[in-house]
């Protein structure tokens, strides 16, 4: 053996112990993975951005390592992400959180994409997205608000970097106990799967205090690893080092990979005046206060539950030929399902255009400053008309009240009452 490469000493002492053959061989060069990560902080809100995290969004990025005892399992009864998904869906309100899974490579080599992408469907049409395992699993995490994962490394890296990290599978028997990586695991805040899940996440952020050992055992070397290792790589090719700096590739701006909810979402809106505060989740809580309604996709996985919906929604551009315009679009909608009241059309991050079936067809728009979705602006119209609200002829501003803070949104009438629903 030529090198063994260790990112810490730590590591060295414990390569003495177990194999003093290797020492020899070992060669502290810290960890490039990690100063890639170091490197990359700065664009933290452009990976944001890129997840279609949206302004007072908080990202949750959940990850598992490859061990039957991870968060993803092997399949058994004890797995806890099978059942955390759903819950997660649920409990996070859609405007309030973002969801994103890293799982390691091995799981998606393992069982195939087709099989993973096959198990997490329903949660994808909550708004999970999977994370690239090997192209921008690091970028995901330098824009997470919490990691919510087991003991492999991607949890490690979070804490490393400072992220608030909660542990809900440990997998301590695989862990070397004299390990970092077995102190951070006994040190970890926890998930209780079977307490409300947005109480603790919630908890976790607001009490997070960066835990010293990850970032200090991760790489005894921040920034250098590069440099380290380019020259051991020329001592061993006995070959002089080139003058220019040895650099890292730098970490790639993923593609743009916003969330789309097809399935259904249960929204809860207060209306005070022009003022409407909203929440919007998978599941209805039992007891929740406040004017409810049903808003489903067009494109949502049970077509029988459009029937049932309230307010049904479409994204796409305003001249796509195969949608038709926004006006024909909406009436099409309600003609087609007469329980519906409010056809929702979103052709743009800041603008739709709703079909009230008794009050005529608006255009929605949101100030650029303003970052929520255009269809829970649409859901707190529908809620506010509920309530009595008209629209005059020179429009009203109502203030949308969403993922802690309000959005000024403009209505104005397009197509007046008498007209709505007709072609």
């Amino acid at each position: 053996m030529d090198g063994l490469v260790l990112s810490h000493p730590e590591q060295l002492e414990r390569l003495r112990r177990a194999c003093p053959a290797a020492e020899d061989a070992a060669v502290l060069a810290g960890d490039p993975c990690y100063d890639r990560m170091l490197a990359a902080v700065r664009h933290r809100e452009r990976f944001r951005r890129a997840l279609g995290v949206r302004r007072g969004q908080r990202l949750v990025v959940l990850n598992s390592t490859w061990n039957p005892e991870g968060l993803f399992g092997n399949g058994g009864g004890q797995d806890v992400l099978p059942s955390l998904l759903p819950r997660l869906t649920a409990e996070l309100p859609a405007d309030d959180y973002r969801l994103a899974a890293v799982l390691h490579p091995n799981v998606w080599h393992g069982h195939g994409p087709g099989q993973v992408r096959a198990w997490l469907d329903q949660a994808r049409r909550s708004g999970l997205t999977l994370v690239d395992p090997v192209h921008a699993w690091r970028q995901a995490v330098l824009a997470a608000d919490v990691v919510l994962g087991d003991f492999g490394a991607v949890s490690y890296y979070g804490a490393a970097l400072g992220i608030p990290v909660m542990l809900a599978a440990t997998g301590q028997d695989r862990l070397d106990p004299d390990a970092p990586l077995a102190s951070f695991v006994r040190d970890a805040p926890r998930l209780d799967p079977h307490r409300a899940l947005r109480e603790q996440v919630e908890r976790v952020i607001a009490a997070h205090r960066p835990l010293t050992g990850p970032a200090e055992f991760t790489s005894s070397a921040p920034g250098a690893s590069a440099a380290l290792l380019r020259r051991h790589f020329y001592a061993l090719m006995d070959l002089p080092e080139p003058e220019a700096p040895a650099l890292l590739e730098p970490l790639p701006l993923p593609p743009y990979d916003p969330p789309l909810r097809t399935a259904p979402l249960h929204v809860r809106t207060g209306v005070q005046g022009a003022e409407v505060v909203i929440e919007r989740s998978t599941r209805h809580p039992y007891g929740a206060d406040g004017i409810a309604h049903l808003a489903v996709h067009e494109d949502t996985l049970d077509p029988g539950i459009l029937e049932l919906a309230d307010v049904i929604t479409q994204d796409g551009q305003p001249d796509d030929p195969r949608l038709g315009s926004p006006q024909a679009w909406t009436s099409e909608v309600l003609a087609r399902y007469p329980h519906c009241t409010v056809a929702a059309y979103v052709s743009g991050p800041h603008t739709c255009t709703v079909r009230s079936r008794q009050h005529g067809v608006y255009q929605l728009t949101a100030s650029p400053k303003s970052d929520a979705d255009p269809a829970a602006y649409a859901s707190s119209f529908t809620a506010w008309l509920a309530t009595g609200g008209r629209v005059p002829r020179e429009g009203i501003t109502l203030r949308v009240q969403v993922a802690g803070g309000a959005h000024p949104v403009l209505i104005e009438s397009v197509l007046p009452g008498d007209l709505a629903t007709q072609p």
